[in-house]
């Protein structure tokens, strides 16, 4: 039976943790697998290429798929272990220092970070929306939101009290948060790409 709900020991965060982790993996796992099928069959389409609107190919082949001289998905296959193996931590008892939630804020800070320059990217200069990208834009988004407040109700960043109150109300609201960052980036795309009939489209013909 899971234990109770604590600042020491967020279950409930923790679950979403490995949940999140495992479903980022697999996007970074399935583009990673797309990147091997590229460059063993040069010129052919990715299964994830569904038109010219949504698409992984151009995604991967461009200079933002390796910002940093390797394919972006190897960042996903190793980062998303930690919220994992963190999550099942936590679970399993364990509570970490505060240079560790440091640490680990910092990585989805940077994940969060990237993922925003990545959807500019996506929307304003190569105009596609890559369906595995995509995954892990929606759970990075809600991971960052969810450990930021988490920081702050747990003590981990040194706020009055109040102010970790206030925090602790707002975990609930991480969902609506997540949601409405998400409207923000279909609005864009809508305004961008005219994503939304093109979508349509393409599932439905």
């Amino acid at each position: 039976m899971p234990a109770p709900q604590t600042h020491t020991r967020p279950t409930a965060l923790a679950v979403w943790l490995v949940i999140a982790g495992v479903i980022g993996w697999w996007a970074a796992f399935q583009l990673t697998l797309e990147k091997f099928h590229a460059l063993e069959n040069p010129g052919t389409g990715a299964s994830c290429d569904f038109s010219v609107l949504v698409q992984c190919s151009a995604n991967l082949d461009s200079w933002q798929g390796s910002v940093f001289g390797f394919p972006n998905p190897v960042l996903g296959l190793t980062g998303w272990v930690a919220p994992i193996v963190v999550g099942v931590a936590i679970l399993a008892g364990a509570r970490f220092a505060r240079w560790f939630w440091w640490c680990f804020w910092a990585g989805f800070a940077f994940a969060f970070g990237f993922v925003v320059w990545l959807i500019g990217q996506s929307l304003y200069d190569l105009h596609t929306l890559c369906p595995w990208c995509m995954v892990t834009w929606a759970v990075t988004i809600p991971t960052f939101y969810a450990v930021s407040v988490h920081l702050l109700r747990s003590g981990v960043v040194p706020v009055p009290p109040g102010v970790r109150r206030a925090a602790d109300a707002a975990m609930a609201w991480v969902p609506l948060a997540a949601i409405l960052s998400y409207a923000v980036v279909i609005l864009l795309a809508q305004l961008e790409l005219d994503a939304i009939p093109n979508i349509w489209k393409t599932l439905f013909g």
